[in-house]
């Protein structure tokens, strides 16, 4: 029965294993590399995206100005031309507000350019940005997927390994299923080993001739212990007693 441990320590291993393979999925290391370029990209895209509204608002606004500077001029204009104005003073006067219409729309134009350039280069560094976040975005749905995927197979595995560690625990008296666990926790996973030649494989160290002599006489339902690791030592056809 105690060879049944054996199995035991086997499939804990196994489990070990796979807990170490769910942590250790390069998917995962990938993953937060990409989040962390990916949240750095996320901060410029919003300044961008910021820095776009505040221009879009202000070039609005610009064309605005320049359309009531116009409409005011073209209202002059009319006036001018309708012959609705008939004092010489008066017509002097409005000529001079058409021409300081004119350089005011002239002034508004170029700040409406200045605007329309500063916006242009800014939308190119928003697209640029939206780019690269779109295809961060893409890389780390390929990775959850991946991740997911590999994560399903090993979940499968460990409840493979966990319904067949219930089936050998439930072989084994619970007292000795305890010690071994302790044992475990103690030896760095290892809690029994079988003693292959004169040698526990658990610490490798080669049993003296008296210590071989003291298993050789013991009963074959006894639990032994290495003296110097302190695991479960089980016999098997390959000790050499």
């Amino acid at each position: 029965m105690q060879r049944r441990l054996l199995d035991l320590q086997d499939l804990d291993l196994q489990l070990d294993q796979v807990a170490h393979k769910r942590k250790s999925l390069p998917e995962h290391a990938a993953l937060a590399e990409l989040a962390t370029e990916k949240s750095g990209v996320d901060k410029e895209l919003v300044a961008a995206d910021t820095e776009v509204g505040d221009l879009r608002r202000e070039q609005k606004k610009a064309d605005s100005d320049v359309d009531q500077v116009r409409q005011r001029k073209a209202r002059n204009q009319q006036r001018m031309e309708s012959g609705q104005v008939t004092s010489p003073r008066d017509l002097e006067n409005l000529q001079h507000e058409i021409g300081s219409l004119d350089r005011r729309i002239s002034d508004l134009e170029d700040a409406e350019l200045e605007v329309m350039e500063k916006l242009e280069a800014a939308e190119v560094v928003q697209a640029d940005l939206q780019a690269r976040a779109d295809a961060f975005a893409g890389r780390q749905s390929e990775l959850e997927a991946t991740r997911d995927a590999a994560l399903k197979e090993l979940d499968e595995q460990r409840a493979k390994f966990g319904e067949e560690r219930a089936k050998v625990v439930a072989e084994l008296p619970d007292a000795l299923v305890a010690n071994y666990q302790k044992l475990r926790e103690r030896n760095g996973g290892i809690g029994a080993a079988p003693l292959v030649g004169k040698r526990c494989m658990g610490c490798r160290m080669e049993l003296a001739p008296s210590d071989l002599s003291a298993i050789k006489a013991a009963a074959p339902d006894f639990v032994l212990h290495h003296e110097e690791c302190g695991r479960i030592l089980v016999r098997t056809s390959e000790s050499t007693l």
